[in-house]
């Protein structure tokens, strides 16, 4: 009896062993709230297509344009139903949410990585996230309406020439039958292209003078002149009155897809969205920001990333796991690579898929002849999203005539010493 009862205790125990190695090879799960809202039907599809091969559930969440951070910090407050993926892309985001951040360092997915460019440490040293893929930005622009408007793309060069032939296409609209810009909305949707994109000539000239490494806690504002050179040609040659902007309400988008525009200030990332509308990319270019820097004739595009996986450190090992098996399907597989290279343009990783999107290939070509490529300072910029809405507020006094640029001098410099404080104390 005594034999029977010890063999049924070992066999309890061993049934135990099992059941307890069993739990450890728990699959988990991947939710990943999403940064491009223009990626989210490729990315929910890539997820059912990731699904159905290992069986890992993978949720797709996509915040609304502008949203993100608002988005992702009532997300993170879900506990263990939080985003195991998410976007920390750059150095303020750190500072936030560095406590979040799994250590990347030796990952699965980091030694895929071709560059570390694109990636974010914390001041220990700790990989908190990477880049998945870079973007460039500047004016995109329309060949074929240019070359109907009488000018080629070649006789760009600088701001004089931009500026000389946009006022033409201007003045000649009704005869043209399309204006020389798109709409400069200041609604939510669009007003981040001016506030943070645009902002970045002043911003990026400034930084390679005094060498930002780190935010300042001051700026001068020195290329600012040059920030609102652009800023009155697009506001001025366009079928938009510029005391409308801040109601919002337009679509620079269709605008230019309808033949409305020659010029359309934007980025990489609206590559497929233009040719899926039925746009030739043999039509379709892209230049810098000439503002009327002296030697910008050298200058090339805007490149970077704001667009950097960061692994939840509060969940599961399992979901740990399962997430960053899932980011290395995305950049080795041969379906993941496909819908990257599409929906993202070039990323950083050994087994990358050529895109096939001509903004990079100018991004490209403006480096190979020797020009500089226009960094992202604005990422430096501190409490971004009250910088900016103080930036649009003067930017639409400005517009509408209540308001000086010297306003918008004030928000620019002012208001990042202050927000600069309130971050930093």
């Amino acid at each position: 009896m005594k034999k029977l009862l010890a063999l049924l205790l070992i066999l309890v125990m061993a049934l135990g062993m099992v059941a307890c190695a069993g739990g450890g090879d728990e699959k988990g799960s991947v939710y990943w709230l999403n940064f491009k809202p223009e990626a989210k039907e490729a990315l929910e599809a890539l997820a059912k297509t990731y699904t159905t091969q290992t069986g890992v559930e993978v949720k797709i969440v996509t915040a609304a344009s502008g949203q993100y951070e608002s988005t992702l910090t009532a997300e993170m407050d879900k506990g263990k139903d939080a985003p195991t993926l998410f976007v920390v892309g750059n150095a303020a985001a750190v500072n936030t949410w560095g406590d979040y951040c799994y250590d990347l360092k030796d990952t699965a997915i980091a030694k895929e990585l071709s560059t570390d460019a694109y990636n974010l440490y914390d001041a220990n040293g700790k990989l908190c996230s990477i880049g998945y893929c870079y973007e460039c930005f500047g004016i995109i622009v329309n060949k074929k309406l240019l070359k109907d408007a009488g000018y080629e793309l070649s006789e760009i060069k600088d701001f004089a020439s931009l500026k000389r032939i946009a006022e033409d296409i201007h003045a000649r609209a009704d005869e043209l039958g399309f204006d020389a810009f798109t709409s400069s909305g200041m609604d939510d949707s669009s007003s981040w292209r001016f506030s943070g994109h645009l902002a970045n000539v002043a911003l990026y000239y400034e930084s390679v003078d005094d060498n930002w490494t780190e935010t300042p806690s001051t700026i001068k504002g020195t290329y600012l002149q040059n920030f609102k050179n652009l800023w009155d040609l697009y506001i001025n040659n366009s079928a938009c009155a510029p005391d409308t902007l801040a109601t919002g309400g337009y679509d620079a988008g269709a605008e230019f897809k309808n033949g409305e525009a020659v010029f359309y200030q934007n980025g990489s990332w609206e590559f497929a969205g233009l040719t899926d509308a039925g746009m030739k990319a043999e039509d379709l270019a892209m230049i810098p920001f000439y503002s009327g820097v002296e030697g910008e004739e050298k200058a090339g595009l805007n490149c970077g990333t704001e667009n950097c996986w960061a692994v939840n450190a509060k969940a599961s090992e399992a979901d740990i796991k399962a997430t960053i098996d899932f980011m290395t399907w995305l950049v080795t597989s041969a379906e993941g690579t496909k819908v990257m290279a599409e929906q993202f343009g070039p990323i950083p990783y050994k087994k990358a898929a050529a895109p096939d999107n001509v903004f990079f290939a100018d991004a490209l070509k403006y480096t190979a002849d020797g020009c500089y490529t226009m960094t992202w300072a604005f990422n430096y910029t501190p409490n971004v999203n009250e910088w900016r809405a103080g930036l649009v507020s003067a930017m639409n006094q400005y517009n509408a005539g209540t308001g000086t640029w010297d306003d918008v001098v004030t928000a620019f410099v002012q208001g990042w010493a202050q927000q600069y404080k309130n971050a930093n104390g």
